[in-house]
């Protein structure tokens, strides 16, 4: 990079330049951050202690909130720093891991959401055989091939952009480092670096969404084969949770990479909720949604009390 850039640091403009204003900022975000961890931690430790979340669904439950914690982790921390600080910088060879790992993040959740209705169509589908089509070595499989699929694609992504050049400008209009947010930065030719950034949005994120929309369909056509409307509430049930995450994070992508990078208001707050707000509220949605998950926390919480108790 020393010897492509002749600029070696860029500058986040962050969300406002009012000292008051940021400092009221380093609160919400601090806030949201701690909640956060506890609420993704407190998750994963029910999932391990509660044998009755011993199952695939929770298994990677546990996956998302693991993955929740580190996509959070990779742009808060440094929108806290320079909410503080007034010099806001961050070297390139920082922003463009930063890039790396929020692309590596992010594809990653998506690969898990489709997993995840895979998964929930096999339980309404053929809930007998739930156990056996759905074993660990499998599980163990596709979360393993999540996570190695996003990191090439974000790998590849990050190679081909390690070869633009940046020369004078250095201000970005966002509080975190995206690779579209450096091609207005960038004095050499973009269109390889756009077009493998298209090309592999197009086949992971939309590939991903396809995966998820025929899922939900062939779930939707086995409940409404349920005579019962009882039983057609619980198959509900059961899927409503991954549904609304879905929608929270392919709702607030689509829109934050929709709009032009203009820094504007609205990119801003999309780019919030996609990267911060989702991650936060994922275990609240898992939570409050699922009375088994509610039932494990009681009962963790009962352990813990007894625990401190005695």
């Amino acid at each position: 990079m020393g010897n492509h850039s002749v600029v070696s640091e860029f500058i986040l403009l962050g969300l406002s330049a009012d000292p008051q204003i940021q400092a009221l900022l380093f609160v919400l975000f601090l806030v949201i951050y701690i909640l956060t961890l506890i609420g993704n931690l407190m998750l994963l430790l029910v999932i391990w202690v509660d044998s009755q979340l011993h199952i695939p669904m929770y298994f990677f439950l546990g996956q998302l909130s693991f993955l929740d914690l580190c996509h959070s982790s990779v742009t808060v921390p440094k929108l806290l720093e320079n909410l503080l600080s007034e010099k806001k910088t961050i070297s390139v060879k920082g922003c463009l891991a930063q890039v790396f790992f929020v692309f590596a993040t992010g594809g990653t959740e998506s690969c898990l959401l489709t997993v995840m209705a895979y998964d929930r169509f096999v339980a309404i589908s053929s809930p007998l055989l739930y156990g056996q089509v759905m074993n660990r070595q499998l599980c163990m499989g596709l979360v393993w091939g999540s996570w190695i699929l996003a990191f090439l694609d974000a790998l590849i992504n990050i190679l081909v952009a390690l070869n633009l050049d940046f020369c004078e400008a250095q201000n970005i209009h966002h509080f975190s480092c995206e690779l579209p947010s450096l091609y207005p930065l960038s004095c050499s030719d973009v269109s390889t670096s756009f077009t493998a950034l298209l090309c592999s949005s197009l086949l992971h994120f939309t590939g991903n969404f396809l995966l998820i929309f025929f899922s939900y369909v062939r779930i939707l056509f086995t409940i409404l084969s349920i005579s019962s409307t009882k039983g057609r509430s619980k198959a509900f049930s059961t899927c409503s949770s991954h549904l609304t995450a879905v929608v929270f994070f392919y709702g607030s992508g689509l829109l934050r990479y929709l709009m032009p990078n203009s820094g504007s208001t609205q990119e801003l707050i999309f780019s919030l909720q996609y990267s911060v707000v989702t991650v936060m509220l994922n275990p609240l949605i898992y939570s409050l949604k699922n009375k088994e998950v509610k039932a494990a926390v009681r009962r963790t919480l009962r352990k813990c009390f007894w625990c401190f108790k005695s």
